[in-house]
């Protein structure tokens, strides 16, 4: 598996990744999809296993304790204080293989070298036992998260 920055090419697969990962959801369009990519390219990337992509990650820097809804456009915060992870999905083909894990490790790394105190993400589909599993910790907030799942929920990793 190989990490690298996401380039224009990348998109139609995906698109088809996002589908296949979240059948609970309507999937996002490609202009909210890429606007999480354009506000933050440094922090968003695909996993290529034999020179294919079998996976991506969106993350942005955000504010603390008010996700994005789905299908809304993202822009520059002007006090961002969080990274927020939007996504990591990866297609059946590259589960198990230790991809989601290098790609928690870069988004460390990085949120620690863009000085964020945390990683905030909206768990759906019952992802949250995955990453209360990683550190991260539920967290009430006043924003209606009525976009996402009935089961979503939004966590912090405080770094």
């Amino acid at each position: 598996m190989h990490l690298r920055n996401i380039d224009s090419r990348d998109w139609e697969t995906i698109l088809i990744i996002q589908e296949e990962c979240y059948p609970e959801l309507e999937p996002e369009s490609l202009s909210v999809l890429q606007s999480k990519w354009q506000l933050s390219p440094q922090t968003c990337f695909v996993i290529e296993a034999d020179n294919q992509v079998v996976g991506y990650s969106l993350a942005h820097p955000w504010t603390l304790g008010s996700p994005p809804s789905l299908e809304q456009v993202t822009g520059q915060v002007e006090q961002a204080d969080t990274l927020y992870l939007h996504d990591i999905a990866l297609s059946a083909g590259a589960q198990g293989k230790g991809a989601g894990r290098a790609v928690f490790e870069k988004l460390l790394t990085l949120a620690q070298q863009l000085s964020f105190n945390s990683i905030s993400l909206v768990a759906v589909q019952g992802a949250s036992s995955y990453w209360k599993k990683q550190g991260f910790v539920k967290q009430s907030i006043h924003k209606s998260l009525a976009t996402y799942t009935p089961d979503a929920c939004y966590m912090v990793l405080k770094l």
